[in-house]
Parts: C-alpha cells; structure tokens; sequence
C-alpha cells in the first residue's frame, strides 16, 4: 500500500470540503515514534463529513465494505490504494480530537495531523470495549502509548475506568 499517496489523496479531499481530520491507528503511532505493522489507513473525522467521504471514496474505486453512524471501512482493488477505516466522531468528542491535534511526519515524509497521544489511547480503550478479541493487539499499542514521557497516564486510566476496563490495567503494569 502507497500509505504517502492514500494520505495525500484523502487529506486534500478533506482539506478541500473544509473538514478537519486526524490520522490515528498504526500510523498515528508511527507519526509518534511508535511502530507496529500496518496494511491501512486509519483516520477519524467529524461525522458531518461522512456523506461527502462515502461518495468521494466511491469515485475513487473503494468498495465500502462497512458503514455506520461511527465507522466505515473501504477496500480498493488496487494494492496500492488498499484499505481504508475511517471513525467519525462528534460533538465534544470531535472538539477534543481536532483541537488536541499535532502535525507530524508520517513514514514517507508527509506532514499529518495525529491526535494526543492520550487520545490515540481512547480510540483503542473504545476498540477493545467494541469487539473485546482487540484486546491483545489494542493493549500492546496503549503500553507503548504510555511509555511516551510527554503522556498523561492518569488521563488514560481515567478512559479505561470510564468503559469499564479496570480488570486491564494490572496488564498494563
């Protein structure tokens, strides 16, 4: 997967309708010094933008595999295009998200917005609460989120509290 080139392509679209967005998942992680392998593209974005991204990911040639009010998944034919998973988020959420965004450089060397790190960890505390058979992968990568020195942990234990996931953090230790 051409990971620079779908970044690009979808963060001009989004750019271009006015539509903030965030980079999150693997490279989110990666944009943070963290790595883990990766086949996709995650991004979050504002849920009013859904419509406009579901009809721009079809003239790109993306099967839209998934869609709710919270989630969409795309697959293109094309390897290089691959697959993208899109968040949507709203109200608060969306403040939070948007606001607390940094740009860093992506492997390839493109500048993307990446949320906080604390936040990045709220997506994957959310991901595990969703489908708990994330917990293996999802857990290792909020361990290396808390390793980060500028992190706030007592934030990050306050989301696990918050879903209901306090039996994790002695796995966290």
């Amino acid at each position: 997967m051409d990971f620079t080139r779908v970044l690009a392509m979808v963060g001009d679209f989004l750019r271009g309708v006015d539509q903030p967005f965030a980079v999150i998942g693997a490279l989110g992680l990666a944009a943070r010094g963290l790595s883990r392998t990766t086949f996709d593209v995650d991004i979050v974005v504002h849920f009013e933008a859904q419509e406009k991204l579901l009809e721009f990911f079809e003239s790109k040639g993306y099967k839209c595999e998934h869609v709710s009010s919270g989630y969409s998944n795309h697959s293109h034919s094309d390897q290089e295009l691959g697959r993208v998973d899109v968040v949507y988020v709203r109200g608060e959420t969306a403040a939070k998200i948007f606001d607390g965004a940094s740009m860093h450089r992506a492997p390839g060397g493109i500048s993307i917005p990446v949320p906080r790190p604390e936040h990045l960890a709220a997506m994957k505390i959310f991901a595990i609460k969703n489908n708990p058979k994330r917990v293996f992968q999802d857990l290792e990568d909020i361990q290396q989120i808390l390793r980060l020195p500028e992190v706030d942990r007592d934030e990050i234990v306050a989301y696990m509290r918050k879903n209901d996931m306090e039996a994790l953090l002695d796995r966290l230790e």
